[in-house]
């Protein structure tokens, strides 16, 4: 019976094994709630005398310094007082520990040690913030998740598109009722063209009208044409498409007046007019001018232009997703006064630091730091602000092309047609809507 009991146990082993595996890959968040939360909580208590001791957070009841005669003499504390850290709470894909900070100390001093928190944890990252004075929040994520972005999973919501994974594991969500406009900034190869693409197809089949501004001939967004109500492909066709949303926006504002509200949103549903997504790509080509008086007067029109939209339109149903590979005040004097209208910031791999601090420096500048440090392989990951004002690495789902153009071929017929615009509605040539 030994042989036996041996390789029955040996093959319950085994399977056990396979099982595990199989979760792991394919339901990461459960293995990590039955195995992989207990292992680390266990690390996280057993090294965390020891890690407070060697990466200076424990402090001594006595100061360091002493007087022996008239010499001051400094040393480490012979007995030290370890900060009192919570019990690890789980999460979606790590943890989470609470410390209490000694008098005098920062969260400057638990930011140095995050590496060591790393390594002595077997975590994939460390994150420290301040939810309070007083207070340190340690926020330990299991394994990466950027690297399978398309496991998130949000609810349909108007103007809501799931854009991928934050790195805490939740949802990349961009809500356009909570931050009406945004910003993308990126190098060529960043993922910037993607993000756009997965927007697209994540608000083609919602009741939206979708308006692109590509000046780059359309290469981009002439591909989702069929969900387009505008198009415009060169900068003269967009100062007439903005002043045609101009004039729509007049429209909107005329109907809130006249029912007594200060947004659409308060208008009964029948009378609520369609929500507008304005999407720019490569703003740098509206603003940029040869040095032509007719090159300046529309350069300056579609700065105008752009600025009044952001300014009034959130509250009428208008927004703005303006991307672009490089953003700074060089490109004109609207650039900046744009982007303080631009609540949202996406920033992925930029080839200079200006562009980089532009898009997020206002915000926070840790987050401006760890946007230059993601490398050319690291395709589609990006640094995102959230609606509480805080800051966190993304990555948006891998949407191939075929999949975006067929996405907006099969919600053409929901396009609509905004009176507005009238013969703004502008198609190459060549191609029938």
């Amino acid at each position: 019976m030994g042989p036996i009991v041996l390789a029955f146990a040996l093959a319950v082993l085994a399977w056990m094994l396979v099982v595990g595996d199989l979760v792991r890959r394919h339901r990461p968040v459960w293995h990590w709630y039955l195995v992989g939360y207990a292992v680390t909580a266990f690390r996280v208590l057993a090294t965390w005398r020891k890690v407070a001791m060697l990466n200076d957070l424990s402090v001594s009841r006595r100061p360091p310094r002493g007087l022996l005669g008239d010499l001051v003499v400094k040393g480490d504390p012979l007995r030290p007082v370890i900060p009192r850290a919570s019990f690890p709470r789980a999460t979606r894909m790590g943890l989470t520990v609470t410390v209490r900070l000694h008098a005098g100390q920062t969260p400057a001093t638990y930011m140095k040690a995050a590496d060591a928190l790393v390594h002595a944890w077997k975590v994939h990252a460390v994150r420290v913030t301040s939810p309070e004075r007083g207070l340190v929040l340690l926020t330990a994520t299991a394994t990466d998740p950027l690297e399978r972005p398309g496991l998130a999973t949000a609810p349909v919501e108007l103007l809501s598109a799931l854009i991928g994974v934050l790195e805490s594991g939740g949802a990349w969500v961009m809500n356009l009722r909570l931050v009406p406009h945004w910003l993308i900034a990126g190098a060529t190869r960043s993922g910037k063209s993607t993000l756009l693409a997965r927007l697209i197809t994540q608000l083609a089949p919602q009741r939206v009208a979708l308006v692109g501004i590509d000046c780059k001939g359309g290469m981009e967004l002439g591909l989702f044409a069929d969900r387009l109500s505008a198009l415009a492909t060169c900068r003269s066709e967009a100062v007439t498409v903005l002043f045609a949303l101009a004039a729509d926006m007049r429209d909107r504002m005329s109907a809130c007046r006249a029912a007594g509200v200060r947004s659409i949103w308060e208008l009964p549903e029948k009378l609520r007019p369609v929500p507008v997504v304005v999407i720019v790509d490569e703003i740098a080509e509206l603003y940029l001018s040869d040095g032509t008086r007719e090159s300046k007067a529309e350069a300056e029109q579609c700065s105008t232009l752009l600025l009044r939209l952001a300014q009034l339109g959130a509250a009428l149903g208008l927004h703005l997703v303006v991307a672009g590979q490089r953003v700074g005040s060089d490109l004109g004097p609207g650039v900046t006064a744009l982007r303080a209208q631009l609540g949202g910031r996406i920033c992925h791999r930029v080839n200079d630091p200006g562009t980089a601090e532009m898009t997020l420096g206002d915000l926070n500048k840790d987050a401006v730091a760890v946007a230059q440090s993601i490398t050319a392989e690291e395709r589609g990951v990006a640094v995102c602000t959230g609606p509480d004002g805080g800051w966190s690495r993304a990555r948006s789902h891998l949407t191939p092309t075929e999949e975006a153009v067929s996405t907006a071929r099969k919600y053409s017929a929901l396009t609509p047609q905004l009176p507005a615009l009238g013969r703004a509605l502008v198609v190459p040539e060549g191609e029938s809507k």
